[in-house]
């Protein structure tokens, strides 16, 4: 499938690859780890949605955060699961366009131009925090194990976040199926299961110099590279409320019993109660609230740009992302757990597997903490404190 060019081609082949996901989502989230979801993922490689981010220059479209935002909220409504694993791979596109060499730009481009997908090994454990790095690059071999690596295990590449040898961060890109490389399924999660995101051994992995590229000069000027991420993030979390509140939707017109207090208030259907018309009413309110809120995030960071002119724009665009992020976490978790409110027990059969969207949110929402989002918000208002990291968050 050839790389979409504009907005609207890129929606159209989101609502395409939603199609084709959404009747096998169930049976995903139920296989979890056991069954790698390849028939999915290759589907995904195909619709052309993983070249939309790369620039002009580079061969692509260059379709900026707005086009990102729209078809992970398609997607995700679908199958949040399979719309995180690129998640990463939209980050290193980032990455690459603004530190890659000109050797680099045209390998991996080229390949994701033409249907290869960028892993990440970026989170390790047992350190003070995730980005605690132990894993080394030293002589040209990269050796060290990550963690929660979305997307490694069926992708063409990894890059690998690691210290090089003057202790600087560095972001070395691998081939999925070099000597060295392993990646394995021991993801067993509550809910976002068909993530697989399990641990990724590199033992001695070879790296071409090309494929090496300065990492920690991300993290010493403004930049729009985390709030683009946390952007993919958002826009998952908004298509799991839609998807809950679609399910709802559709379990109240064609299953929902109504309960014995409405019956006699003259409800003749779960539809007509008057406490599940508030309840569905309300939450429509807030799903669209949450869509709106993701889209205008999207437009702030088209305006700042991957580049922003200082920190002060850059804490604009993280902060919109940010207020997104929360809110739309929050509802996502809401829609979830209302559902069964207004559906009954009887929707809490596992046959129907409406859980999964309250499992997928929970799990998908803690991946960094809501609290500290909502108090950089208020420090910046309150006190016109940017937050830290030159703005980003």
């Amino acid at each position: 499938m050839p790389v979409p060019q504009t907005h609207d081609e890129a929606v159209a082949a989101a609502h395409r690859l939603a199609a084709h996901l959404e009747p096998g989502a169930i049976q995903r989230d139920r296989d979890g780890a056991t069954v790698v979801p390849r028939e999915a993922l290759a589907a995904l490689d195909d619709s052309g949605l993983l070249g939309i981010s790369i620039p002009a220059a580079d061969g692509g479209p260059g379709l900026g955060p707005r086009t990102l935002a729209e078809i992970t909220r398609i997607i995700a409504a679908a199958d949040p699961a399979i719309a995180q694993v690129p998640q990463g791979h939209y980050l290193m596109v980032d990455v690459l366009a603004l530190y890659g060499g000109a050797e680099a730009r045209k390998r991996l481009f080229g390949d994701v131009l033409a249907g290869r997908r960028l892993g990440n090994g970026l989170a390790e454990r047992g350190g003070k925090h995730a980005q605690d790095l132990r894993t080394r690059i030293s002589g040209g071999l990269l050796s060290g194990v990550k963690y929660y690596t979305t997307g490694a295990l069926t992708s063409a590449w990894i890059a690998v976040s690691a210290l090089d040898e003057d202790d600087r961060v560095v972001l070395a890109f691998v081939a999925r199926d070099a000597e060295g490389v392993s990646v394995g399924t021991d993801w067993d999660m509550l809910g976002q299961r068909a993530t697989i995101s399990g641990t990724a051994t590199f033992a001695e992995v070879p790296v071409e110099e090309g494929l090496r590229l300065p990492y920690a000069d991300a993290f010493t000027v403004p930049q729009q590279l985390g709030a683009r991420a946390q952007l993919v993030h958002t826009a998952i979390e908004v298509g799991i409320a839609g998807a809950a509140l679609r399910d709802a939707r559709e379990y109240l017109r064609g299953k929902a019993r109504p309960s014995t207090e409405a019956v006699r208030a003259g409800a003749t259907s779960a539809a007509d109660d008057p406490h599940v018309l508030h309840r569905y009413g309300r939450l429509v309110s807030r799903v669209r609230a949450a869509e709106a809120l993701l889209e205008s995030s999207a437009r702030t960071l088209e305006e700042v740009g991957l580049v922003p002119a200082d920190a002060d724009a850059a804490a604009r665009g993280s902060l919109a992302v940010a207020a997104a992020k929360a809110f739309g976490s929050e509802i996502a978790l809401e829609a979830g757990s209302e559902l069964f409110t207004m559906c009954g027990t009887s929707s809490a059969a596992a046959k129907y597997d409406l859980d999964r969207h309250w499992r997928n949110a929970r799990t998908h929402s803690v991946h960094d903490p809501l609290d500290w989002k909502y108090h950089h918000i208020a420090a910046y208002e309150l006190a016109g404190r940017l937050p830290p990291n030159h703005g980003q968050l």
